[in-house]
Formats: structure tokens, C-alpha cells, sequence
């Protein structure tokens, strides 16, 4: 038997027991885990032996098993330290996540766990946090108790439609829009909304920090059945979506390392050349953000196909120059 098993069995049968007001007979607890009362028994036997303060008592011809008067109080959890460092650790990784109600989550959950710890293991755990720096790299200061989350969630359960006011970046303009919100997305450090919008009858990604009012209403929808949330973002380099087109760069050998140690794109394909570069392939859907991608690269990266996005890049890099270019250069274009 795996010790993860009987660890995970024991746990059941205490907090079973600590929550019983009249306690359970072994083979109540025996039907309850689907096991022999026989491995009952041997768990309350291990678990008093342990010192957890469980007796036996006869009532009704029965010897039901309980906790003693007094002492139901919360129990340490069968964590072990590894686990207990992961916790931590993902506190640092959700620091994006602040002011959100998935942030006070894990930090109320952190709390509740700290105080079940014995003194080692809680200097332990704070001599592992001056020891780790976790970056959650760039994401929105936001306001707390941001209410969209709360009406979002409420929204998706009982799956009806929402009416929004939604600012759209790319047209600089405040739009109103009629959305059924299917799933939220938490991507490169902001969260966006996976969303059938009425106005495009068609799935669209809209990001939450530009949801500026959202009413939740009482009217139902049931999702078209050729529509499915996850194909909106199977293709996509990153957020923008477009028509799927085959993509080849290749990558210089200064930089080539970098891309051959990272999945990019589920589509990805690699192509080691001789003299140490890589060519980069991949079915995305539409090139705007895997443009900026390329260019983040800058003379290392080199596009081969297709010939649409050879000529997004070059603009861009004419426009730079035009930023940059001394006084008395000629103009590229």
C-alpha cells in the first residue's frame, strides 16, 4: 500500500471524526473510504498510538469511535515541508494577483496553515522565503475588491448573459456590448474573458481591465454548438487572433540556444542549420503578436515566410530608423 494512500485515509478519518458530534462506528468509516473495516481499525489503532486524541465508546450495542470532549480544534495538515515551500512559492508567483479575490485566497489559506505549524518548521519556511525572489513580472496595480470578478463569477454559474461597457484599446473608444462570459484567462499577467459577443456573434477575447461597467442579467444562453472557448485560443501566439498562416523565422546563433530551450507555440517546429542558427516554424492565428515577438529578437531574428509578415517587420524597422536615424541619413523608404 502506498503511504500516500494510508496518510490520505487516516486524514479522512480525522477530520470525519472531529466533525462527528456522536462519532462513527469502523465500519461506517470502512463504507465511507471504501476499504475493509479490518484497515479501519489498524488506522485508529496507528492514530492513537500517534498521540491524536481518539477514543471508543459503546452506545447501542455499537463501539463507535470519536474525538475526546475538548478537543476539537483544527489539526496540523499532513503536509510536508517540500509542500509547504511550494504554497510559498506560489505566493510570490500570484504577487500579479493582488487585489483580486484569488490572491486574498491563497494568503488566507497560507494564514490558516501558519498556524497550525510548529515553531521549527515555521522559521524553516520564513529562512525559504529570504531565500527565494520571485518576480511576477509586469501586470496592473489594481483597486482592490475589483467588483467585475465577483459578477464574472456569478454570471458564469448560472450562465446567462451580461451587458458591459468595454473600452477598446485599438479604436480608442468605449463600446457597449451583450456577452454570454464563458471563461476567464489569465495570461502574460493580466486577465482576460473568454466571451460569445451577440454584436459579432462569434467568440471574442476581451481583457478585464478594460471592462468598465458589467450588469449582470437574468436572461439564459446556451453556447451555439459549433462555437467551443477553447478553440478561440488554440492557434494564438498570445492574445490577438486572426486567420491561421505558416510562419518560418530563423534565429542567428547567438540566440538560437534561447529558443531551442522553450516551447513557444504547440505548433512549434525546430530546424538546427549548420552554422549553429535555428529555423523557427509554427501555425499561429494571424502575425500581429508574434511580429512583436520577432522583433524583441532584433538583428538575430530574420523572417523567411510568410512574405505579408517580411513586410510588417521591415515598416516597423523603417519606422525605427526614422526615430533613431541621425540627422543628415538618408530615409530608408
Amino acid at each position: 500500500m502506498a503511504r500516500g494512500d494510508q496518510l490520505a485515509r487516516q486524514w479522512t478519518i480525522i477530520q470525519t471524526l472531529m466533525h462527528s458530534r456522536l462519532g462513527h462506528t469502523p465500519g461506517e468509516l470502512a463504507a465511507a473510504l471504501g476499504c475493509h473495516s479490518r484497515t479501519v481499525y489498524r488506522d485508529l489503532d496507528a492514530l492513537q498510538a500517534a498521540g491524536f486524541p481518539v477514543c471508543t465508546d459503546r452506545a447501542d450495542g455499537h463501539s463507535r469511535w470519536q474525538f475526546m470532549e475538548g478537543a476539537r480544534h483544527p489539526l496540523p495538515l499532513p503536509l510536508s515541508l517540500t509542500e509547504m515551500m511550494a504554497l510559498y512559492f506560489s505566493r510570490g508567483v500570484l504577487g500579479s494577483l493582488r487585489h483580486t479575490p484569488f490572491h486574498a485566497a491563497i494568503e488566507s489559506l497560507l494564514q490558516k496553515v501558519e498556524a497550525t505549524l510548529p515553531t521549527t518548521h515555521r522559521d524553516d519556511l520564513s529562512a525559504f522565503e529570504r531565500r527565494l525572489t520571485v518576480n511576477p513580472g509586469p501586470h496592473r496595480d489594481r483597486e482592490p475588491q475589483d467588483p467585475v470578478f465577483d459578477a464574472l463569477n456569478r454570471c458564469m454559474a448560472a450562465r446567462c448573459y451580461a451587458r458591459m461597457a468595454y473600452f477598446t484599446m485599438s479604436r480608442q473608444a468605449h463600446t457597449q456590448r451583450k456577452i454570454a462570459p464563458l471563461r476567464l484567462w489569465f495570461f502574460d499577467g493580466t486577465f482576460y474573458l473568454i466571451a460569445y459577443c451577440t454584436a459579432r456573434r462569434d467568440i471574442r477575447i476581451f481583457a478585464l481591465d478594460r471592462i468598465q461597467d458589467l450588469e449582470v442579467t437574468r436572461e439564459p444562453f446556451e453556447l451555439p454548438p459549433h462555437l467551443e472557448p477553447d478553440r478561440a485560443l488554440e492557434a494564438s501566439f498570445g492574445v490577438f487572433r486572426g486567420a491561421p498562416v505558416n510562419v518560418r523565422v530563423v534565429f542567428a546563433a547567438p540566440v538560437a540556444g534561447y529558443i531551442r530551450e522553450r516551447i513557444w507555440h504547440p505548433s512549434q517546429r525546430l530546424s538546427d542549420l549548420d552554422d549553429g542558427s535555428v529555423v523557427f516554424e509554427a501555425q499561429v492565428a494571424g502575425t500581429e503578436e508574434i511580429k512583436h515577438w520577432i522583433l524583441r529578437w532584433g538583428k538575430h531574428a530574420r523572417v523567411l515566410a510568410p512574405a505579408g509578415l517580411q513586410a510588417a517587420v521591415r515598416e516597423e524597422v523603417q519606422a525605427l530608423w526614422r526615430i533613431y536615424r541621425p540627422v543628415d541619413a538618408p530615409d530608408p523608404g
